[in-house]
């Protein structure tokens, strides 16, 4: 069933209106669903409604079937990655993949060694942009939650962060490290926070400014990851071990 997202602004007893240009776009020119057909809808506040479609004019007009209580569970705990902004990798796809393997927030990272540089009005385009990318993956994974994308943030805004968070984790190259099977050994965290770092690794003075803060310095193995695999591959270990 194709699922679709709306505000609870757009909900009144048991009627939906989809007014969204994009996702009218995609409901009527893309997969040209008919009045009648029967979509899912889900909202900021992670009801999903199972709905039949009414009417298709200027606006999406649904009837509201059925109503399922939110759905806590997308994951036993949060996972937030905040990721350097890769010279290569674009951001869009890291985005998307992480959103997809149910991560709980997105945060683009500038680290000292990053080399892509974004002014202000960029960084705002960029965004926008990564929250409909995001939107679209949610969808696309049947998520029941939308996923937050924050705005670009400094090394040391992000670290400021690290009191919010249960688990604290920094992928590095180099120093005394821990690795993942070790740590969920021996933990069960409802929220988790973890740093990528850019090509070339985080500076010396990086890695001792988040170990001040908390974060566990890890290991992903042997191999030299890029920016995206590294995200891709923490992403995926913690949501197979920290989610049975």
């Amino acid at each position: 069933m194709n699922r679709f997202y709306c505000l609870r602004a757009d909900i009144s007893g048991d009627k939906i209106t989809i007014q969204d240009r994009e996702q009218m776009h995609h409901i009527k020119d893309v997969l040209r669903l008919k009045e009648g057909e029967k979509v899912a809808i889900f909202d900021e506040d992670k009801f999903e409604y199972s709905c039949v479609i009414s009417k298709i004019s200027d606006k999406v007009y649904l009837d509201i079937k059925t109503r399922v209580n939110p759905c806590l569970a997308d994951s036993r705990f949060k996972l937030t990655i905040a990721c350097a902004i890769p010279k290569k990798a674009k951001i869009d796809d890291i985005t998307d993949k992480l959103v997809q393997l149910g991560v709980h927030s997105v945060i683009p990272l500038m680290t000292e060694r990053v080399v892509v540089k974004l002014d202000k009005q960029k960084k705002l385009l960029r965004l926008e942009r990564w929250k409909k990318i995001a939107l679209s993956a949610a969808k696309q994974s049947q998520r029941n939650s939308l996923p937050i994308i924050e705005p670009v943030m400094s090394f040391k805004e992000v670290v400021a962060l690290a009191d919010k968070f249960d688990l604290k984790l920094i992928p590095t190259l180099g120093g005394r490290r821990k690795s993942l099977k070790e740590i969920f050994a021996k933990i069960t965290p409802a929220s988790i926070i973890v740093l990528i770092g850019p090509e070339g690794d985080f500076t010396d003075d990086e890695v001792n400014l988040a170990k001040k803060a908390g974060f566990i310095p890890i290991t992903l193995g042997d191999l030299v990851l890029r920016v995206d695999t590294a995200a891709l591959a923490i992403a995926s270990f913690i949501r197979l071990n920290a989610d049975h």
